[in-house]
């Protein structure tokens, strides 16, 4: 059973509808400021198959950091219902705009993947997510009701409630990222629950990245079965690929994106199997089509068709990034806003330190920071209160709040040739 048909058109009818959305999306892009420049000499007549998308020019962060905030976009101010942005006070965000037709797409394709995944309109869900800026929520919020799923929009937190809503709703679907599942499993079991007597069925993972042994172990605490997932909110949020009832991968739907894996290095895409850069074209977006939006995000086409019987190719679960970004709690951050935020302080010195480290089933943040002599003094209330600010500040520009730990002038280690700024501790402490 399938929510859409278009799940499984053959390859020569789904790139057929490629090649005419890629021209629909170049003739609204050049709308927008920025790739009117960007596309000068590139006619939509110039397409006649999905792999003439390589002729045209790569986007980067730093582009549509560049353009913040309107120069993306395609349509008059007016026409925009919703904003979405990545976190950044120091330095210009990554803000994403939507039309009405634009929200109801993405809807439609939350539903899709939540319906693929074995979510039907008789499942009532609880959002264990974060709403606000962050699109995880609301994207699956509104896909979960445009399935016609009772959905309880929990948020994040609260552990002891979200345990009493479940039990008293009859959950039984969950959206959860993959450290908080392995931490409320554990939360489930002390509040005196055996998870096996739990309503749930389904939960809808992602967010950050986790191994397959992560997800064998949520299913075995939970007794539960988790489904991958993979988005970004250049191209809308969740709902860009997710994994069907075989779990066998993750189906990229290619009627609203085009996917290619490139070298990062060279640009040039890889072998079919091989991991490499995921490249993302939005063909379905009239307000702030994007194209050719390196993700930085490694991953691999799967190879093979899949037994559910739908033919949008499939993506392996993601394997790292081709830059320094950093995810956790679902939240992604790069070095360069701490050391803004740092560097910002009087009382900092010149050298600090990130580390990652797994306490308990969670992931945490541990940042150790020098400080200036005149600063470093011995009563610990002061001490404490440098620290409490320092990560109060650190917290209202990563959205995290990491543990500080405060360090005398060059107590931290300099390494030989370019500094060593994050250091990733988990499993090895």
């Amino acid at each position: 059973m399938y929510y859409d048909p278009v799940e499984t058109l053959d390859r020569a009818a789904l790139e057929t509808l490629q090649a005419e959305r890629l021209r629909q999306t170049i003739a609204i892009a050049k709308h927008s400021p920025f790739y009117a420049e960007r596309l000068k000499g590139v006619e939509p007549g110039d397409i006649t198959t999905p792999a003439d998308i390589t002729d045209l020019p790569f986007t980067t962060k730093d582009d549509l950091r560049s353009q913040y905030p309107h120069g993306l976009l395609a349509r008059p101010l007016e026409d925009f219902v919703r904003l979405h942005a990545s976190s950044g006070t120091t330095g210009s965000p990554v803000a994403v705009f939507y039309t009405q037709k634009d929200l109801d797409t993405w809807a439609d394709l939350m539903a899709r993947s939540m319906y693929c995944c074995g979510c039907r309109k008789s499942d009532v869900l609880q959002n264990t997510s974060g709403y606000g800026l962050f699109t995880g929520g609301l994207g699956i919020h509104y896909g979960s009701e445009r399935l016609g799923m009772l959905t309880i929009p929990a948020g994040t937190g609260n552990t002891k409630r979200q345990i009493k809503m479940i039990c008293d709703h009859h959950v039984t679907v969950l959206h959860i990222i993959p450290s908080f599942a392995l931490y409320f499993a554990q939360k489930v079991r002390e509040a005196g629950f055996d998870p096996k007597d739990m309503p749930w069925r389904i939960a809808l993972i992602g967010a950050e990245p986790h191994t397959e042994e992560a997800r064998a172990k949520i299913e075995e605490l939970m007794h539960i079965k988790a489904y991958n997932s993979y988005g970004l909110s250049e191209m809308n949020g969740p709902g860009v690929a997710f994994e069907c009832e075989c779990q066998k991968g993750m189906h990229l739907w290619e009627d609203a994106y085009i996917a290619e894996i490139i070298n990062p290095e060279t640009g040039a895409h890889v072998a079919e199997g091989e991991v490499g850069e995921l490249v993302m074209t939005t063909l379905t977006r009239e307000g702030m089509p994007i194209i050719r939006y390196r993700t930085r995000d490694l991953t691999r086409f799967l190879p093979g068709e899949c037994e559910c019987g739908r033919t949008h190719r499939r993506i392996d679960r993601i394997a790292g990034r081709a830059d320094d970004m950093m995810i956790l709690k679902g939240v992604n951050i790069y070095p360069m806003q701490i050391e803004q935020c740092l560097m910002a302080m009087p009382e900092v010195g010149q050298n600090y330190l990130i580390e990652l480290v797994r306490e308990g089933v969670s992931d945490q943040m541990r940042v150790k920071v020098e400080i200036k002599d005149e600063f470093f003094v011995e009563d610990m209330r002061v001490l404490q209160g440098l620290q409490k600010r320092i990560a109060k500040n650190l917290c209202s520009e990563i959205l995290v709040t990491p543990r500080v730990e405060l360090c005398q002038s060059d107590s931290i280690p300099k390494a030989e040739g370019k500094a060593v700024r994050v250091v990733d501790l988990r499993g090895k402490e």
